[in-house]
C-alpha cells in the first residue's frame, strides 16, 4: 500500500509540474484512476498482522496536492 500512495504522489507530482501532452496526461489521468481503485479494494484486506488498513486507520486515498511554483526563487 506504501508503494501505491508513493506512486500516486510522483503521479501527482508530475500532472502538477512537466509540461504533457494530451496523450501523455490521459495516461497519467489513467494511472492515477487505476491506482485510486486498487487502494480502495486493499482497504479492506488483511494485512499480515490481521486488520485491514481501515481498521488501522491508514491514510485515504487521497493525498494533498502541494503548491508548485516555477522559476527562481529569491
Amino acid at each position: 500500500m506504501a508503494q501505491l500512495l508513493e506512486a500516486k504522489k510522483n503521479l501527482q507530482r508530475v500532472l502538477a509540474s512537466v509540461p504533457l501532452t494530451e496523450d501523455e496526461r490521459a495516461a497519467a489521468d489513467d494511472g492515477r484512476t487505476a491506482i485510486d481503485s486498487l487502494l480502495a479494494r486493499l482497504t479492506d484486506i488483511p494485512t499480515p498482522a490481521g486488520p485491514t488498513p481501515r481498521e488501522l486507520g491508514a491514510p485515504a486515498t487521497t493525498l494533498p496536492i502541494a503548491e508548485v511554483r516555477q522559476g527562481k526563487q529569491e
